[in-house]
């Protein structure tokens, strides 16, 4: 069975068109990167969970803050997105105006990767280590290249 993921695709309205939330990718592969390094926030879902309650929690675990209630309450299915991967990712979209700032060095889920490779250290990395508003143009340059049909399906 295909690997399947629940995010939530934040957006606000402003002057010159909707913008979307988007989380760059953390550890040392993607540190360096900008075009195609960044994505929903989103997580694997877990047995017996539904697809909204695994976005809700992956998006409060991986920006460090959930979503007020009355916000969570406006989310609206995107639908399913297949991934080069075969991996399916479920998206909700909300309109949100701001989001707090993520702590110092990410949010709270971390990974933990031998670095440097073939070292026998390990560190532990954030699994996004900042947020940010991009317009539509913007967003499509900077996400990974298996979630752009998500920008289409929020417009």
């Amino acid at each position: 069975m295909p690997v399947r993921s629940a995010g939530i695709l934040p957006f606000r309205r402003r002057e010159g068109g909707l913008e979307v939330l988007l989380g760059h990718m953390g550890g040392p592969f993607w540190a360096a990167k900008d075009a195609r390094a960044w994505s929903v926030v989103k997580g694997l879902v877990e047995e017996g969970e539904g697809d909204l309650a695994a976005a809700l929690r992956e998006y409060a675990e991986e920006t460090g803050s959930a979503l007020p209630a009355a916000v969570a309450a406006g989310c609206r299915p995107l639908g399913e997105f297949r991934q080069p991967s075969g991996k399916r990712i479920v998206v909700f979209a909300v309109e949100l105006d701001e989001v707090p700032p993520l702590r110092a060095g990410g949010a709270g889920s971390t990974f933990e990767l031998e670095w440097p490779p073939r070292s026998g250290r390990t560190q532990s990395f954030p699994e996004i280590d900042r947020l940010e508003w991009f317009g539509r143009e913007a967003a499509a340059e900077k996400m990974v290249k298996g979630q752009l049909p998500i920008l289409d399906a929020l417009a």
